[in-house]
């Protein structure tokens, strides 16, 4: 007899007492986290959550799920009962907050709306059940600011405007010192600005106005600003937000009330000790605004020492629990502490290196999970440079240092300008009191972000902190006027729109003018003028070093260098490369060498091109050596000529002008004429799909054999003075394995007679580059004639794409991003599906031919992080990128080869 099982019914609201950390995906971060924090036994406020799935099922079809009011007004009706209270009732109110969570992080990009449940009613019995009038009005017209604002599309400012009219009347500066006569008349002003603005009244019925502030967050999932966030932060668009429920508790109910944000560690430099900000009678958003200047949270102890040793004990708690810094809301009802939320915290670069090295010391995690929270992209901001200690700077006030770095530009006071002059390539720095959401894109374009206003929880603090951006706040001395677009500096020194200013967001200095910037100390531990456990070395450096030899323990893939000369080379071998990756032998070819190069090309007779490549060999055999001395006992790939020939010669208008003058003054031209003549004879309409790569060696007789001999005489000279030259051969823009054999032949030729000539046994690989879509497809052929592949995947991306590199990211990757078709231009992080998929083919193909057939990229994609983990996944041997990018990609071969599935610090 079979068993009659009851069909799947989706779960669309969920109690904070079912859920537990590991649904993110489904309760989103938020709501995860505060179901976990209540099973913990901490002291949250009851609730429940939204799912993401009604979210989704919401935005896909613009209807709630039909099962959704039911459930939530059941899980409504058990907090009721469970708290003893009514939603909105009048004589003993129940409120609630309705707040979006995603699965990431997205601060202050979503919608949330506090005290859900006063009305003209509640109000009188919250008065009554508080015993303060004062904070019931408060609450009342923080309300309708919010949900004018974000449910009913009301111009924020406006609200803004009416506070700061009711401040001046009563001639006070802070919105705490406005009584409850005068917070009654700001009521009446902010119920008229709706009812002008948005064509309805405010809702007086409680009910209604949870279930439009539910579908308001659904609805900002969408939002302009959240979907930039998303953009530049790489979270996936279809994921959707929960909708946290949760009952309210009030800070803003008097001096033994208050609201604040902590760290278990320093989000800025990952330091142990008491970190974050706490605010007295206000409610959360207050905080992370910055309209009020907050008090450093080791002042709670002062200021209400139980409330703090409880939070100490439970901070303790969650960082345990977590193994990671923890980022917590919490809030002080008069003198009971409740917490709000929880989450892996936001942090800096060095924060961020710092902290793991310090929970693998402290036996929390291990090596292999440490090396999963940092990342490459956070290695690169460690390496950018840092500001003079000892230049001459005019230093005109200091915040607090937010986020680390040195920025420096033309001082702008709104987000469109800062878009506008960033677009048309200044460096600018937004200047405000305090940012918001509505900053984001502004904050995108800057160089680094000041505000007079806010901590280092301040929304500008939070958010630049996650975008690696410098950032200082509180700069309480700096008045920023945002409307005349000047700061004023102690000492009356203003500051105008378009001045360059510098900011430092390790100290939190601020000065006027460009300070010079020196090399950042993890640089200089690259390159070997700083050693780890030595007396000068920080305990930054300690803790790339360390997590850098783990990455390199655990790498499979080795990191080779895009290197062109004997400098480049020995600085990428200083920041740990394997080898070369690419060599273009056409840079060799500029400055002086270019008129030999012109002689090439003007050869009209056999003899004059054997002269012409006489001269060249030399020159090249010099630079091989140079480079097979600084690789000693590391592979150099070399690169046979590969762009147009046209490219060695003068521009045509140029070129053209010349002629024409020279012939007006009846003055000798014929060289420039025969070059002018060359010029228009190679020129083609798309040159970069045109005379290039190895069909210049099959058309020029010699070219490719006398590369081929420089490289062979000159790894001959190294064996010769006990050298350990490794040199391999790589043709490019091969499209048909004939191509490849008829150059090999040739190039085998040559190595035998150097071979002979000079006694020495050479070994010399020969391989190529795969960058054209049939190379890719006919790799199994191609392989029977190469001993390697080099992915090159700059050109590949543009052959499969059919973009023209230099003029589309001009032209329309703007639009592409900004439309949400690219999440990130293909040029910058490798199109998995597309050229991944013809990479992984012809990889696998190649592989069939030739088992031992090596393989490496050496397109810039080399020395992108998740990039790196996609050629990991290939089963590529290495990767190739610029020096300076070679210590990210160690660092992420390292992440690549330990990662764990489901690990997630984002």
């Amino acid at each position: 007899m079979s068993e009659n099982k009851a069909p799947h019914v989706a779960k669309f609201v969920y109690d904070f007492t079912e859920g537990n950390k590991d649904l993110k995906d489904l309760l989103g971060g938020k709501g995860a986290n505060l179901a976990e924090m209540t099973n913990l036994g901490l002291p949250v406020p009851p609730g429940f959550t939204i799912t993401t799935e009604a979210c989704k099922v919401y935005l896909e079809s613009g209807e709630e799920p039909a099962a959704l009011r039911d459930e939530v007004s059941a899980h409504l009706d058990a907090l009721e009962s469970g708290m003893g209270k009514k939603l909105g009732q009048a004589d003993n109110p129940l409120l609630v907050s309705v707040r979006s969570g995603a699965k990431f992080s997205m601060p202050g990009m979503m919608d949330t709306v506090l005290n859900i449940g006063l009305s003209d009613k509640s109000v009188q019995g919250l008065a009554k059940q508080a015993g303060d009038e004062r904070f019931a009005w408060d609450s009342y017209r923080r309300l309708i600011q919010m949900f004018g604002k974000t449910v009913l599309g009301v111009e924020g400012d406006l609200f803004e405007e009416a506070l700061d009219k009711a401040k001046d009347a009563k001639k006070v500066k802070v919105d705490t010192d406005l009584e409850a006569a005068d917070l009654k008349k700001l009521v009446t002003a902010f119920k008229k600005i709706v009812k002008k603005e948005a064509g309805r009244d405010f809702p007086q019925d409680p009910r209604e106005q949870m279930d439009l502030a539910i579908k308001a967050v659904f609805e900002s999932w969408n939002g302009d600003r959240a979907k930039l966030y998303r953009r530049q932060e790489r979270i996936p668009h279809d994921l959707g937000t929960a909708v946290n429920v949760c009952s309210m508790v009030f800070g803003n109910l008097g001096p033994d009330s208050g609201t604040g944000v902590a760290f278990t560690r320093d989000p800025a430099s990952g330091h142990q000790g008491v970190y974050g900000d706490y605010l007295q009678n206000a409610q959360g958003e207050d905080v992370v605004a910055g309209i009020r200047n907050t008090v450093p949270l080791a002042e709670l102890e002062q200021i209400d020492k139980k409330s703090y040793d409880q939070l100490m004990r439970i901070m303790e708690t969650l960082e345990n629990h977590y193994k990671d810094l923890c980022d917590i809301e919490f809030t002080i009802e008069r003198g009971q502490l409740w917490m709000l939320q929880t989450r892996v915290g936001k942090r800096t670069a060095g924060a961020a290196f710092r902290i793991a090295t310090q929970l693998v010391d402290q036996g929390l995690i291990d090596e292999t999970e440490a090396l999963q929270r940092v990342t490459g992209a956070q290695l690169a901001q460690l390496m950018f440079p840092r500001f003079d200690e000892g230049a001459k700077v005019e230093q005109v006030g200091r915040g607090i240092a937010a986020s680390p770095g040195a920025a420096v530009g033309k001082a702008v006071f709104d987000s469109y300008t800062a878009v506008k002059w960033s677009r048309s390539g200044e460096k600018v720095i937004l200047v405000r009191r305090e940012t918001n959401p509505d900053d984001l894109d502004g904050m995108i374009a800057a160089e680094g972000i000041l505000t007079s206003r806010g901590g280092k929880t301040s929304h500008a603090a939070v958010v630049a902190r996650g975008m690696g951006k410098t950032c200082v706040c509180g700069a309480e001395e700096l008045e920023v006027d945002t409307k005349r677009r000047r700061m004023t500096v102690p000492g009356g020194h203003v500051v105008e729109e378009g001045d360059v200013i510098s900011i430092d967001g390790s100290t939190g200095k601020v000065y006027l003018g460009e300070v010079p910037v020196v090399p950042s100390p993890v640089v200089e531990y690259f390159e070997g003028r700083m050693h780890p456990g030595a007396d000068d070395a920080d305990e930054l450096v300690e803790a790339v070093h360390r997590m850098m030899a783990f990455a390199d323990r655990k790498r499979r893939l080795r990191v080779r260098a895009n290197a062109d000369n004997a400098e480049d080379a020995l600085r990428a071998r200083r920041f740990g490369a394997q080898g070369i990756g690419l060599c273009r032998t056409e840079h060799m070819f500029l400055g002086e060498r270019r008129e030999m190069v012109e002689k090439l090309i003007l050869a009209d007779t056999e003899e004059e091109r054997e002269a012409a490549l006489t001269e060249l060999l030399p020159l090249q055999k010099k630079d091989f050596v140079e480079l097979f001395e600084a690789m000693d006992g590391l592979p150099v790939t070399i690169r046979l000529l590969d762009p147009p020939l046209h490219e060695f010669l003068p521009d045509i208008t140029e070129l053209s002008v010349r002629v024409a003058l020279a012939e007006s003054r009846q003055e000798p031209h014929e060289n420039d004429l025969r070059l002018l003549q060359a010029v228009h004879r190679l020129h083609e309409q798309n040159p970069m799909l045109g005379l290039r790569g190895v069909r210049l060696g099959l058309v020029i007789p010699g070219l490719f054999s006398m590369q081929v001999r420089a490289i062979a005489e000159a790894a001959a000279e190294r064996k010769a003075a006990k050298g350990d030259p490794r040199a391999e051969v790589m043709i490019p823009l091969v499209g048909t394995v004939q191509e490849l054999e008829i150059v090999r032949d040739e190039a085998d030729k040559v190595i035998a007679e150097v071979q002979a000539a000079t006694g020495t046994e050479l070994k010399l690989a020969i391989g190529t580059m795969i960058e054209l879509p049939r190379a890719a497809l006919t790799a199994g052929q191609i392989a029977e004639a190469a001993e390697f592949f080099s992915f090159g995947t700059n050109d590949l991306t543009q052959t499969v794409w059919g973009f023209s590199r230099d003029d589309v990211e001009a032209s329309f990757f703007t639009a592409y991003l900004e439309k949400g078709i690219f999440g990130v231009s293909p040029f910058e992080t490798i199109d998995k599906d597309g050229v991944g998929s013809l990479v992984k083919a012809a990889a696998e193909a190649g592989r069939r031919t030739r088992p031992d057939l090596k393989l490496g990229v050496c397109g810039e994609h080399g020395g992108d992080p998740e990039s790196v983990h996609f050629f990991h996944e290939a089963g590529l041997d290495y990767v190739s990128c610029s020096p300076f990018r070679i210590p990210v990609a160690r660092l992420e071969a390292g992440r690549a080869a330990t990662q764990s599935a489901g690990s997630d610090h984002r």
